[in-house]
């Protein structure tokens, strides 16, 4: 579905505040309500919004460690792709998950308490994974960049 200008503003407000009232992001789009209303239904059906969520902050909670995983399988066959999909899915920790090219299959963003944590992490969930061969480890001294927010609008040069 191709985006127009007042698309991109619904987007762009939305990203900034997920929690506005129609009646405003109606106004700051200069939409009527009904008409913003429909917008983002459609938005909505077409799949460009996924979903409403509140962002959890992982160090109130207690996870004070991110940690960057490669995972290697024992192959590319879908069956053995599925398995650890599967598996992986079910793993509380994991942030995130990504196939990938390149020389490790797939890499993980894991929060943990500490490295206590991360210790049981791996040993019950991580090495336990169907066909993992190999598990690459790093942990982050500093979060630089953790983006919720997708640009919409090509930058000014």
């Amino acid at each position: 579905m191709p985006l127009d200008r007042i698309d991109i503003a619904i987007l762009e407000t939305l990203q900034k505040d997920g929690r506005i009232p129609n009646a405003a992001l109606a106004e700051k789009v200069g939409l009527s309500q009904s008409a913003c209303s429909r917008r983002l239904d459609n938005l909505e059906k077409s799949g460009t919004i996924r979903g409403y969520h509140a962002r959890l902050s992982n160090t109130a909670l207690g996870h004070q460690m991110t940690a960057i995983v490669h995972i290697s399988l024992s192959g590319q066959f879908e069956k053995t792709l599925s398995d650890f999909e599967a598996a992986i899915k079910r793993c509380p920790n994991v942030l995130s998950c990504h196939l990938m090219s390149g020389e490790y299959d797939y890499i993980l963003r894991i929060a943990a308490k500490d490295l206590v944590d991360y210790e049981r992490i791996h040993k019950e969930w991580l090495s336990a994974m169907p066909h993992v061969t190999k598990i690459n480890s790093s942990f982050a001294l500093r979060e630089i960049v953790d983006r919720t927010a997708v640009g919409l609008r090509p930058e000014m040069a």
